[in-house]
């Protein structure tokens, strides 16, 4: 395991058994949800749907064709608040 992967364990596993984890999850569905992120979302699932047909898409095949756009559709601005209540998280929790 390199450093890299031992850090970002550590940081989860912090974060999970503080519970901050889930509240920076609920906080992502809401600014997911308020930039209309979910909308489009919701609007590329129809589209995939459509253009496949429903009998020849899988939940699976959804995924794998959504997903690069969904990351790439996150705002930056909503990357950036998460970023920095992360980080203001583990300076406040620092061992």
């Amino acid at each position: 395991m390199s450093k890299e992967s031992r850090m970002r364990a550590t940081i989860n596993q912090k974060l999970t058994e503080m519970g901050e984890r889930e509240r920076l999850k609920e906080i992502l569905r809401a600014k997911l949800t308020e930039c209309g992120w979910k909308d489009q979302m919701k609007a590329h699932c129809k589209e995939v749907i459509k253009e496949k047909g429903l009998e020849h898409v899988t939940v699976e095949d959804l995924m794998v064709e959504i997903t690069p756009k969904g990351r790439a559709l996150v705002p930056d601005s909503v990357k950036k608040e998460l970023l920095h209540r992360i980080r203001a998280f583990l300076s406040q929790h620092a061992t």
